[in-house]
Protein backbone atom coordinates (compact mmCIF):
# COMPACT_ATOMS: atom_id res chain seq x y z
CA UNK A 1 0.00 0.00 0.00
CA UNK A 2 1.37 3.95 -0.88
CA UNK A 3 1.97 5.07 2.19
CA UNK A 4 0.72 8.98 1.19
CA UNK A 5 1.23 10.88 -1.61
CA UNK A 6 2.94 14.08 -1.42
CA UNK A 7 1.05 16.90 -2.32
CA UNK A 8 2.61 19.59 -4.61
CA UNK A 9 5.79 18.98 -4.19
CA UNK A 10 7.99 21.04 -6.31
CA UNK A 11 5.90 23.94 -5.41
CA UNK A 12 6.85 22.85 -1.78
CA UNK A 13 10.45 22.68 -2.22
CA UNK A 14 10.26 25.87 -4.41
CA UNK A 15 8.87 27.78 -1.86
CA UNK A 16 11.13 26.67 0.86
CA UNK A 17 14.23 28.63 -1.07
CA UNK A 18 16.30 25.60 -0.52
CA UNK A 19 20.19 26.23 0.50
CA UNK A 20 22.48 23.52 0.39
CA UNK A 21 23.99 23.59 3.74
CA UNK A 22 20.59 24.85 5.54
CA UNK A 23 18.65 23.15 8.47
CA UNK A 24 15.24 22.42 7.26
CA UNK A 25 12.53 20.97 9.05
CA UNK A 26 9.76 18.45 7.68
CA UNK A 27 6.75 18.89 10.80
CA UNK A 28 4.77 15.59 9.10
CA UNK A 29 7.14 13.03 7.34
CA UNK A 30 4.45 10.98 6.78
CA UNK A 31 5.51 8.48 3.36
CA UNK A 32 8.72 10.80 3.43
CA UNK A 33 8.02 11.88 0.41
CA UNK A 34 8.84 15.80 1.32
CA UNK A 35 11.38 14.83 3.45
CA UNK A 36 13.23 13.00 0.23
CA UNK A 37 12.81 15.56 -2.35
CA UNK A 38 14.18 18.07 0.31
CA UNK A 39 17.03 16.19 0.79
CA UNK A 40 17.84 15.72 -2.89
CA UNK A 41 18.18 19.47 -2.86
CA UNK A 42 20.60 19.61 0.30
CA UNK A 43 24.45 19.74 0.11
CA UNK A 44 26.62 17.05 2.43
CA UNK A 45 26.13 19.54 4.88
CA UNK A 46 22.81 20.91 5.08
CA UNK A 47 20.38 18.64 7.47
CA UNK A 48 17.02 17.65 7.57
CA UNK A 49 14.84 17.18 11.58
CA UNK A 50 11.20 15.78 10.40
CA UNK A 51 8.52 14.52 12.78
CA UNK A 52 5.52 12.67 13.01
CA UNK A 53 3.78 10.93 15.93
CA UNK A 54 2.90 8.01 14.15
CA UNK A 55 4.95 4.80 14.85
CA UNK A 56 3.82 3.48 11.25
CA UNK A 57 6.26 6.07 9.84
CA UNK A 58 8.91 4.48 10.59
CA UNK A 59 8.68 2.18 8.13
CA UNK A 60 9.60 4.91 5.70
CA UNK A 61 12.68 5.97 7.83
CA UNK A 62 15.55 7.47 5.28
CA UNK A 63 19.01 6.15 5.50
CA UNK A 64 21.12 8.94 5.52
CA UNK A 65 23.37 10.93 7.89
CA UNK A 66 21.96 13.87 7.30
CA UNK A 67 18.64 12.87 7.96
CA UNK A 68 16.83 12.82 11.29
CA UNK A 69 13.48 11.65 12.12
CA UNK A 70 11.50 12.26 15.61
CA UNK A 71 8.92 10.19 17.04
CA UNK A 72 6.46 13.01 18.21
CA UNK A 73 3.91 15.44 17.51
CA UNK A 74 4.89 18.67 16.07
CA UNK A 75 4.10 20.68 19.08
CA UNK A 76 7.22 19.73 20.60
CA UNK A 77 9.62 21.44 17.66
CA UNK A 78 11.61 23.70 19.88
CA UNK A 79 12.14 21.16 23.03
CA UNK A 80 13.27 18.88 20.41
CA UNK A 81 16.05 21.42 18.15
CA UNK A 82 16.94 22.80 21.71
CA UNK A 83 17.61 19.02 22.65
CA UNK A 84 19.86 18.05 19.52
CA UNK A 85 21.60 21.57 19.46
CA UNK A 86 20.32 23.62 16.89
CA UNK A 87 19.38 27.29 17.49
CA UNK A 88 18.01 28.42 14.18
CA UNK A 89 16.51 26.71 10.98
CA UNK A 90 16.58 28.41 7.26
CA UNK A 91 12.76 26.67 6.53
CA UNK A 92 9.82 24.67 7.70
CA UNK A 93 7.56 22.37 6.03
CA UNK A 94 3.88 21.02 7.31
CA UNK A 95 1.83 18.64 5.33
CA UNK A 96 -1.27 19.06 7.88
CA UNK A 97 -4.13 16.54 8.04
CA UNK A 98 -4.29 12.96 8.13
CA UNK A 99 -2.35 10.75 6.03
CA UNK A 100 -3.64 8.38 2.66
CA UNK A 101 -2.08 5.53 4.80
CA UNK A 102 -4.28 6.21 7.85
CA UNK A 103 -7.49 6.84 5.74
CA UNK A 104 -6.68 3.55 3.99
CA UNK A 105 -6.55 1.89 7.17
CA UNK A 106 -9.81 0.45 8.78
CA UNK A 107 -8.49 -0.74 11.97
CA UNK A 108 -7.38 3.03 12.60
CA UNK A 109 -11.23 4.27 12.33
CA UNK A 110 -10.65 7.72 10.41
CA UNK A 111 -12.44 7.05 7.31
CA UNK A 112 -16.52 6.05 7.44
CA UNK A 113 -16.43 4.53 4.41
CA UNK A 114 -14.54 0.95 5.63
CA UNK A 115 -17.07 -1.64 5.88
CA UNK A 116 -17.22 -3.94 9.18
CA UNK A 117 -19.37 -3.93 11.83
CA UNK A 118 -16.91 -4.48 14.24
CA UNK A 119 -13.88 -1.57 13.14
CA UNK A 120 -12.51 0.20 16.08
CA UNK A 121 -13.34 4.36 16.85
CA UNK A 122 -9.75 4.91 17.20
CA UNK A 123 -8.53 7.86 15.14
CA UNK A 124 -5.31 8.22 17.10
CA UNK A 125 -2.18 9.49 15.41
CA UNK A 126 -0.54 8.11 17.68
CA UNK A 127 -2.01 5.08 19.08
CA UNK A 128 0.38 5.56 22.43
CA UNK A 129 -2.03 8.06 23.50
CA UNK A 130 -4.95 6.86 25.83
CA UNK A 131 -7.78 8.93 24.43
CA UNK A 132 -9.81 7.56 21.33
CA UNK A 133 -12.08 9.15 19.37
CA UNK A 134 -14.66 6.51 21.49
CA UNK A 135 -13.96 8.25 24.76
CA UNK A 136 -14.75 11.51 22.64
CA UNK A 137 -17.62 10.17 21.83
CA UNK A 138 -18.82 8.60 25.06
CA UNK A 139 -17.42 11.04 27.98
CA UNK A 140 -17.93 14.31 26.46
CA UNK A 141 -20.30 16.21 27.96
CA UNK A 142 -22.75 17.19 25.46
CA UNK A 143 -22.37 21.06 25.52
CA UNK A 144 -18.69 20.15 25.00
CA UNK A 145 -19.29 17.35 22.56
CA UNK A 146 -21.69 19.71 20.27
CA UNK A 147 -19.25 22.73 20.74
CA UNK A 148 -16.73 19.90 18.77
CA UNK A 149 -18.89 19.12 16.14
CA UNK A 150 -19.76 22.79 15.05
CA UNK A 151 -16.65 24.32 15.91
CA UNK A 152 -14.48 21.83 14.06
CA UNK A 153 -16.79 20.03 11.59
CA UNK A 154 -19.02 23.00 10.98
CA UNK A 155 -21.99 20.25 12.29
CA UNK A 156 -24.94 23.00 11.77
CA UNK A 157 -27.31 20.86 13.33
CA UNK A 158 -24.78 19.64 16.01
CA UNK A 159 -27.87 19.55 18.46
CA UNK A 160 -29.50 16.96 17.30
CA UNK A 161 -26.87 14.50 16.55
CA UNK A 162 -25.78 14.75 20.13
CA UNK A 163 -29.30 14.02 21.30
CA UNK A 164 -29.02 11.15 19.32
CA UNK A 165 -25.39 10.19 20.98
CA UNK A 166 -26.58 11.22 24.65
CA UNK A 167 -29.85 8.79 23.65
CA UNK A 168 -27.12 5.85 22.75
CA UNK A 169 -25.07 6.17 25.20
CA UNK A 170 -27.55 5.95 27.99
CA UNK A 171 -28.23 2.15 26.51
CA UNK A 172 -24.72 1.33 25.25
CA UNK A 173 -21.44 3.07 24.65
CA UNK A 174 -20.85 4.06 20.62
CA UNK A 175 -17.21 2.11 20.38
CA UNK A 176 -17.54 1.19 16.06
CA UNK A 177 -16.83 3.30 12.97
CA UNK A 178 -20.32 1.66 12.00
CA UNK A 179 -22.30 3.05 15.24
CA UNK A 180 -21.44 6.47 14.85
CA UNK A 181 -22.04 6.47 11.16
CA UNK A 182 -25.40 4.80 11.62
CA UNK A 183 -25.87 7.81 14.35
CA UNK A 184 -25.03 10.89 12.16
CA UNK A 185 -26.69 9.32 8.45
CA UNK A 186 -30.02 9.36 10.72
CA UNK A 187 -30.01 13.29 10.77
CA UNK A 188 -27.67 14.47 7.64
CA UNK A 189 -28.63 17.01 6.34
CA UNK A 190 -27.31 17.79 2.54
CA UNK A 191 -25.09 15.34 0.71
CA UNK A 192 -24.38 12.11 3.54
CA UNK A 193 -21.06 11.74 2.39
CA UNK A 194 -20.36 15.09 2.98
CA UNK A 195 -21.94 15.63 6.35
CA UNK A 196 -20.32 12.40 7.74
CA UNK A 197 -16.93 13.57 6.73
CA UNK A 198 -17.53 16.70 8.88
CA UNK A 199 -18.25 15.00 11.59
CA UNK A 200 -15.75 12.32 11.75
CA UNK A 201 -13.08 15.48 10.53
CA UNK A 202 -14.47 16.95 14.28
CA UNK A 203 -13.83 14.13 16.16
CA UNK A 204 -10.58 13.06 14.69
CA UNK A 205 -9.26 16.94 15.60
CA UNK A 206 -10.38 16.63 18.66
CA UNK A 207 -9.14 13.53 19.95
CA UNK A 208 -5.52 14.41 18.26
CA UNK A 209 -6.06 17.98 19.39
CA UNK A 210 -4.54 19.22 16.06
CA UNK A 211 -5.55 22.92 16.04
CA UNK A 212 -3.78 23.38 19.64
CA UNK A 213 -0.79 21.76 18.63
CA UNK A 214 -0.89 23.66 15.28
CA UNK A 215 -1.22 26.78 16.81
CA UNK A 216 2.14 25.52 19.25
CA UNK A 217 3.79 24.37 16.27
CA UNK A 218 3.82 27.98 14.10
CA UNK A 219 4.45 30.03 17.39
CA UNK A 220 7.34 28.49 17.08
CA UNK A 221 8.03 28.07 14.20
CA UNK A 222 8.25 32.00 13.78
CA UNK A 223 10.87 31.77 16.94
CA UNK A 224 12.64 29.33 15.01
CA UNK A 225 13.17 30.62 11.64
CA UNK A 226 16.55 32.60 10.85
CA UNK A 227 15.28 36.13 9.27
CA UNK A 228 14.79 35.53 5.59
CA UNK A 229 13.99 31.80 6.48
CA UNK A 230 10.99 30.41 5.07
CA UNK A 231 7.89 28.92 6.66
CA UNK A 232 5.62 26.45 3.92
CA UNK A 233 2.35 25.43 4.96
CA UNK A 234 -0.11 22.87 3.25
CA UNK A 235 -3.64 22.94 4.92
CA UNK A 236 -6.51 20.68 3.81
CA UNK A 237 -9.42 22.61 5.78
CA UNK A 238 -10.35 26.50 6.45
CA UNK A 239 -10.00 26.36 10.18
CA UNK A 240 -5.99 24.68 9.93
CA UNK A 241 -5.69 27.83 6.89
CA UNK A 242 -7.05 30.61 8.54
CA UNK A 243 -4.71 30.25 11.89
CA UNK A 244 -2.00 30.20 8.66
CA UNK A 245 -3.11 32.99 6.86
CA UNK A 246 -4.02 35.19 10.53
CA UNK A 247 -0.21 34.64 11.51
CA UNK A 248 1.16 35.58 7.99
CA UNK A 249 -0.82 38.51 8.11
CA UNK A 250 -1.09 39.79 11.21
CA UNK A 251 1.92 37.68 13.24
CA UNK A 252 -0.69 35.91 15.60
CA UNK A 253 -2.70 33.09 14.59
CA UNK A 254 -5.86 34.58 15.70
CA UNK A 255 -5.24 37.82 13.71
CA UNK A 256 -4.55 40.00 16.85
CA UNK A 257 -2.18 42.81 15.17
CA UNK A 258 0.46 43.51 17.76
CA UNK A 259 2.32 47.10 18.04
CA UNK A 260 5.76 48.20 19.56
CA UNK A 261 5.84 51.07 22.12
CA UNK A 262 5.26 53.70 19.43
CA UNK A 263 2.96 52.68 17.97
CA UNK A 264 4.49 50.23 14.81
CA UNK A 265 2.70 46.94 13.59
CA UNK A 266 5.25 44.39 14.70
CA UNK A 267 6.00 42.56 11.29
CA UNK A 268 7.24 38.60 11.91
CA UNK A 269 6.36 37.24 8.12
CA UNK A 270 6.34 38.26 4.64
CA UNK A 271 3.72 36.82 2.39
CA UNK A 272 5.96 35.33 -0.25
CA UNK A 273 2.68 34.26 -2.64
CA UNK A 274 0.03 36.92 -1.65
CA UNK A 275 -2.92 34.31 -2.16
CA UNK A 276 -2.51 30.94 -1.22
CA UNK A 277 -1.46 28.59 -4.33
CA UNK A 278 -3.87 25.77 -5.13
CA UNK A 279 -2.80 22.10 -7.03
CA UNK A 280 -3.03 21.82 -10.68
CA UNK A 281 -5.55 20.10 -12.49
CA UNK A 282 -3.60 17.28 -13.34
CA UNK A 283 -2.53 16.73 -10.00
CA UNK A 284 -6.46 16.57 -8.87
CA UNK A 285 -6.54 13.73 -11.36
CA UNK A 286 -3.44 11.55 -10.02
CA UNK A 287 -3.91 12.60 -6.41
CA UNK A 288 -8.27 13.06 -5.80
CA UNK A 289 -7.47 14.04 -2.05
CA UNK A 290 -5.34 17.14 -2.18
CA UNK A 291 -7.96 18.75 -4.01
CA UNK A 292 -8.59 20.62 -0.75
CA UNK A 293 -5.10 21.79 -0.24
CA UNK A 294 -4.17 25.35 0.12
CA UNK A 295 -0.21 25.97 0.15
CA UNK A 296 0.92 29.35 1.95
CA UNK A 297 4.47 30.80 1.95
CA UNK A 298 6.11 33.34 4.02
CA UNK A 299 9.74 34.22 4.79
CA UNK A 300 10.80 35.47 8.77
CA UNK A 301 11.50 39.01 8.18
CA UNK A 302 15.28 40.78 9.00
Amino acid sequence: MEYHVPAMVQECLEGLHIQPDGIYVDATFGGGGHSRAILEKLGVNGRLIAFDQDEQAFQNRIADRRFLLIHSNFRYLRRFLKYYGIGQIDGLLADLGVSSYQLDMPGRGFAFRHTGPDLPLDMRMNQQQPRTAADVINRTDPAKLEKILRGYGEVWNAHRLVELIMQRRERNPVTTVAQLEDLARSVAVGPVNQYLAKVFQAIRIEVNEEMTSLRQLLNDAVEVLKPGGRLVILSYHSLEDRMVKHLIQTGDVDGLVKKDPFGNKIIKLRAVSKKSIRPSEDEIKENYRVRSARLRIAEKSA
